[in-house]
């Protein structure tokens, strides 16, 4: 058997342990530099691998906010626990928004307040996704042992033998090979590395599209201050869709209207769309504004949504994947992210203890799947329910 990668802690940094085919650093290249790639990176680099981090985008960093994809997210006791493991808990938290419970909105305009945790005040956080991914890929480029290739789109991969083609998606189109000894796919729900997993045999794979989709609004701050109460996730519940908005550090919310895609399509004009509104959620359209809420509606087409199950996680000792790529859920029950998180910080357990590769992978999808196809279906049911 081939033996795993081995760490201990060195300096406060987890480091190969010498000697012996146990002991020797790997090659790691992880496919997908967003939240769960760049903390997976961390934590294969802190083992004293050394890994190769590919995005097919630019590096967001340098990138213009992208319309129509999410921009703030719900930070749960998942997402905290993988983040504390590499030492940026408290970094992230400085500037996260507590966020208490759920503030529910009727149509008349009449709020009611649920708490999380009334009895040990616990709560989620908003955070901003660019700027906890520029935190991620800040704290590898502080690690020599990490090398971050942006613009890279996966496009070819023999995992069996390691090998993987990427075409450049800036400037010149250039075709560049690469090898390693084990390729992580946390490349999302449409992940290219999943695409090589489903062409073996055994290897179990579903996906629900469901009918609704969502479209990106939002609160502006108004006199620097936020327009409602900020330590709460807001929710506007209206039979088959909904409105939910979460605070951001620019005293803004963001707001994402979930809606049936038929629905979506009766909406035609300006005027349809303010009278919808105006029935709908008037208490929202006054903080909203009219001008903001036609160029943004109007400005994109609504994103759809996808859940997809499947097993194993793994193959031989060659790949992995993580994140949305193993277990992508609709967004109704806030823990994607979180439990993308979750899987670096059950895999970095097994790994820690020192079994040979291909056990350890193997151990992973066993402990993992049936928390994760849980967790899609809690995610599915919450929809129905809200």
């Amino acid at each position: 058997m081939v033996q795993g990668i081995i760490c201990s802690e060195v300096n406060g940094r987890q480091e190969a342990s010498a000697g012996g085919e146990e002991g020797r650093r790997r090659r790691v290249a992880v496919v997908g530099a967003g939240l769960v790639g760049s903390l997976a990176a961390l934590n294969f680099a802190r083992m004293g691998n050394q890994v190769d981090l590919y995005e097919y985008r630019e590096d967001i960093r340098q990138a213009q906010v992208v319309q129509g994809r999410s921009i703030n997210l719900a930070l749960s006791q998942r997402g905290r626990k993988a983040l504390a493991a590499v030492g940026l808990e408290q970094v992230v938290l400085s500037t996260a928004i507590p966020m208490r419970g759920r503030m529910l909105h009727d149509s008349r305009g009449n709020t009611r307040v649920v708490l999380y945790d009334p009895c040990n005040q616990q709560c989620l956080y908003s955070v901003g996704r660019r700027q906890l991914n520029e935190v991620l890929l800040n704290a590898c480029d502080e690690l020599p042992n990490i090398s971050c290739h942006f613009n890279h789109k996966l496009v070819s991969a023999k995992l069996r033998e390691g090998s993987l083609e990427f075409r450049t998606t800036q400037g010149d189109e250039l075709v560049i090979s690469a090898s390693a000894d084990l390729v992580v796919g946390c490349d999302g729900a449409f992940s290219s590395v999943r695409q090589q997993l489903v062409r073996l045999p055994g290897f179990n794979y579903s996906q629900e599209y469901i009918e609704t989709g969502y479209l990106e609004l939002c609160i502006p701050a108004k006199s620097d201050d936020f327009q409602m109460p900020a330590n709460y996730l807001h929710i506007w519940p209206r039979d088959s869709f909904m409105m939910i908005a979460l605070p951001n550090q620019d005293k803004s919310f963001t707001v994402t209207l979930s809606m049936p895609f038929d629905v979506f399509s009766n909406i035609q004009n300006q005027n349809q769309l303010l009278d919808f509104f105006r029935k709908n959620f008037n208490d929202a359209l006054p903080l909203i504004g009219e001008q903001q809420l036609i160029k943004d509606f109007f400005k994109t087409r609504p994103q759809h949504l996808v859940s997809i199950k499947c097993r194993p996680y793994h193959y031989a000792d060659k790949a992995l994947i993580l994140g949305d790529a193993a277990h992508a859920m609709v967004p109704y029950y806030g823990q994607g992210m979180n439990a993308g998180m979750e899987d670096v910080t059950l895999l970095t357990g097994i790994l820690g203890r020192q079994l040979p590769l291909d056990e350890a992978l193997a151990e992973f999808t066993e402990s993992r799947w049936q928390d994760a196809f849980a967790i899609c279906d809690l995610a599915m049911y919450n929809y129905v329910e809200v």
